[in-house]
């Protein structure tokens, strides 16, 4: 067994991968006892990740708010409190916040051979945005 106890700091989400303003609590990181990293993700209304993948997938478990998860040519599915989804590995996908709600999952993912656990593309604009979540009304 392995205790950690609390005395991280809240990190504010590099603009390379999101948009809007977004908060990260990092749970774990993958080390040699596992290949398993995990965060808790605050997300601001408006605010979302980028494009990007996942080698060995992605979980999100959706603890506040309302959000919304897209995959590339994929319809925006609306997430709320207690949601789980499963995102494949290399599915290229974007999550986050309603425009007028905030939304924090948990998110968790594996490291792949070389460590690797995400790959970042571009953003999602803002008229993109606002085109995809209408589509989930």
């Amino acid at each position: 067994m392995k205790y950690t106890p609390n005395g991280g700091q809240s990190a504010v989400g590099p603009e390379a991968w999101f948009s809007g303003t977004v908060h990260i609590d990092g749970v774990r990181n993958p080390d040699e006892q596992s290949a398993v990293g995990c965060a808790h993700v605050r997300f601001s209304p408006g605010a979302r990740t980028a494009w990007h993948t996942h080698p060995k997938g992605q979980t999100l478990y959706v603890t506040d708010g309302i959000g919304y998860v897209a995959r590339r040519g994929g319809a925006v599915q609306e997430i709320r409190p207690g949601d789980v989804v499963y995102i494949e590995p290399y599915e290229e996908h974007w999550h986050g916040a309603t425009t007028d709600r905030f939304m924090a999952h948990m998110a968790i993912q594996e490291a792949d051979g070389q460590g690797q656990v995400v790959t970042w593309g571009e953003h999602v604009t803002d008229q993109d945005y606002g085109r995809l979540a209408a589509t989930s009304n």
